[in-house]
């Protein structure tokens, strides 16, 4: 492919994830009732609670698999 060929698929292809963006936005978000906010409230919660906790970002072996470290 011609190098000035780039510059104009880029700009082709970012109007077109822009365009897919403003749609994704405009779409209508589900009304939660105030016990399913509550819900995914704590839930978020809880997951950054458990990646502040995990050391150095790497996930605990399951249950019953040997340490090897």
């Amino acid at each position: 492919m011609h190098p000035d060929m780039h510059l104009p698929l880029h700009h082709f292809h970012s109007a077109e994830l822009q365009q897919r963006a403003s749609e994704f936005r405009l779409c209508r978000r589900p009304r939660l009732s105030p016990r399913q906010s509550l819900r995914m409230h704590l839930g978020w919660a809880l997951v950054e609670l458990g990646l502040r906790v995990l050391p150095n970002g790497h996930a605990l072996p399951a249950p019953g698999t040997p340490r090897t470290a």
